[in-house]
């Protein structure tokens, strides 16, 4: 029997027994973005680093959730510099100083774990070191916002709030979505609101919050391969996503990792 009920906006509310498909999802692509960043270095190609993300999946007998995806045929996406998201891996060789994103998604018995961080190689610059710590702090402070009775503005309005008072954009044309045994479902999490807008936050609700924080402003452009987005003004910027679960008091992290910030030297 189906125990998940969806609310007038379509958002699957889950019962207490999902919430471990998805700790298993999320354990796992949180592992393999912490294998990962022990190859990010200079001189090496997105492309090798997507060859082992793909490698690891198989050997951990769980499935990519984007290869094959919309005709992707990545296991991951890496996003460099300016490259705000679904940077596709190639011959693009990282240099000293460089910030990326890369952001996993697999398939374990049928839950998705959806995870990004961002990685440096060899150590950034200060104003890139700045922004990738208030993106982080961004993203934890929309996580604080997560409870029952909560709404999803008021999740926005937290990360906008912080990305902001530090002199940062938030990107607009992307943002978080609902997920569980499907890997992009309702609702649309906006990474900017206001507060008591939007849904109202119920415990078994399962989503992403996935903040894209630029150095300049928030425009973007999609590239002609029809995935990567770029900053228009050419500045730097960052993101990091977790997965999360409400629950009676609060949410729970599905893709915790005592590595998801980056050592930036």
């Amino acid at each position: 029997m189906d125990d998940i009920r969806t609310t007038r906006e379509g958002i699957r509310i889950h019962p207490s027994a999902d919430f471990d498909g998805m700790r298993r999802a999320g354990r796992v692509a949180a592992q393999i973005l912490d294998e990962v960043g022990a190859l990010v270095e200079p001189g090496v190609t997105t492309g090798a680093l997507d060859d082992f993300i793909r490698s690891r999946i198989e050997e951990l007998g769980v499935t990519s959730a984007t290869i094959g995806y919309r005709g992707y045929q990545h296991a991951s996406c890496i996003s460099v510099n300016h490259v705000v998201c679904h940077g596709i891996p190639g011959d693009k060789l990282l240099a000293n100083g460089d910030i990326l994103n890369i952001d996993v998604t697999v398939i374990v018995e049928g839950w998705f774990g959806d995870t990004s961080r961002m990685y440096v190689a060899g150590r950034a610059p200060i104003k890139a070191q700045r922004l990738l710590q208030v993106t982080h702090d961004a993203l934890m402070k929309g996580i604080e916002a997560v409870r029952p009775g909560a709404t999803f503005g008021d999740i926005g309005h937290a990360i906008q709030t912080h990305a902001e008072n530090h002199r940062m954009s938030i990107v607009r044309d992307f943002c978080g979505h609902g997920i569980g045994k499907q890997f992009h479902a309702p609702p649309n999490v906006l990474h900017f609101g206001r507060p008591g807008k939007g849904p109202v936050l119920e415990e078994g609700m399962f989503f992403t919050i996935e903040p894209m924080v630029n150095l300049g402003r928030p425009e973007t452009k999609v590239l002609a391969d029809d995935w990567t987005a770029v900053t228009r003004d050419k500045s730097l910027s960052a993101q990091f996503e977790h997965s999360i679960g409400v629950t009676a008091d609060g949410c729970e992290i599905f893709t915790p990792s005592d590595r998801f910030f980056p050592d930036l030297g």
